[in-house]
């Protein structure tokens, strides 16, 4: 929850003035501990996302064309999103990597596989590949 910044003033500003611990200032406003603390240090509210929450969807299909053994965060630093968004956006579009069977032992390469979406079942939209 964002309190307003003349909250957060009136807040630290009770706790000076009465001399009170950061305990019972919380308890006394109805917040957190932590929230007390961190407005101790610094009353300006703090911006926690620097990237994007959403994905291109077709960016991403071609990403996965171009770069087909790139990692999560690699995309990810492409695309200018998280790396969570990336897994859930390859995860709707049904990417998974499975581990090829067929190689030799000791060299373990991994494959993209990607799943088979039905026009009827999933959609309107298709992403066929090889497994």
């Amino acid at each position: 929850m964002t309190y307003s910044r003349d909250f957060r003033i009136k807040v630290i500003k009770t706790r000076e003035i009465e001399n009170l611990s950061m305990g019972k200032v919380a308890k006394r406003f109805g917040v957190g501990l932590a929230s007390v603390l961190r407005w101790s240090k610094n009353i300006e509210a703090i911006k926690k996302r620097n990237r994007s929450t959403r994905t291109d969807m077709e960016a991403l299909k071609r990403d996965v064309e171009q770069y087909p053994d790139a990692y999560q965060h690699e995309r990810a630093i492409r695309l200018g999103v998280s790396d969570y968004c990336v897994w859930y956006a390859l995860k709707c579009l049904g990417v998974t990597y499975k581990k090829n069977t067929s190689g030799p032992k000791g060299n373990p390469r991994k494959t993209l596989c990607f799943l088979r979406r039905d026009k009827e079942t999933q959609g309107s939209g298709s992403f066929i590949g090889i497994c």
